[in-house]
């Protein structure tokens, strides 16, 4: 499994062709308490850095982009009924969807890690 960060505070697990995507830490923060989520559809196909769906919290709303082109195979139904786990567990039970690459090397142009977090430390 590979994890990679977008400049727009996403992240992406990519295993096998699938990859789950969600918020970071940073944004979580962020936005504060998030209040509702609106997730893509299933079966509706995004490029890369498309608009996929909306984060609202107690203080703005933030589109989620999509950081990979593809096909969205399932969303996070937990997350829709308690948008809160964004803010308790972003990296694991607040994911908000996964989706079907269309183009893997879109990956390999994402932030590792340690790029992402010296470009959160800016931002």
């Amino acid at each position: 499994m590979i994890t990679k960060y977008t400049e727009d505070h996403e992240w992406i697990t990519v295993d096998g062709g699938i990859a789950t995507v969600g918020i970071t830490p940073h944004a979580q923060d962020a936005l504060g308490d998030v209040v509702f989520v609106d997730l893509p559809e299933v079966g509706k196909t995004f490029a890369q850095k498309d608009v996929a769906g909306v984060v609202e919290s107690v203080k703005a709303a933030a589109d989620i982009y999509m950081p990979i082109s593809g096909e969205v195979v399932e969303v996070n139904e937990a997350l829709r009924k308690d948008p809160s786990l964004a803010n308790s567990d972003p990296l694991g039970a607040g994911w908000f969807f996964k989706v079907k690459l269309s183009d893997v090397s879109q990956v390999d142009a994402l932030l590792d890690e340690t790029a992402y977090t010296a470009f959160s430390a800016n931002a």
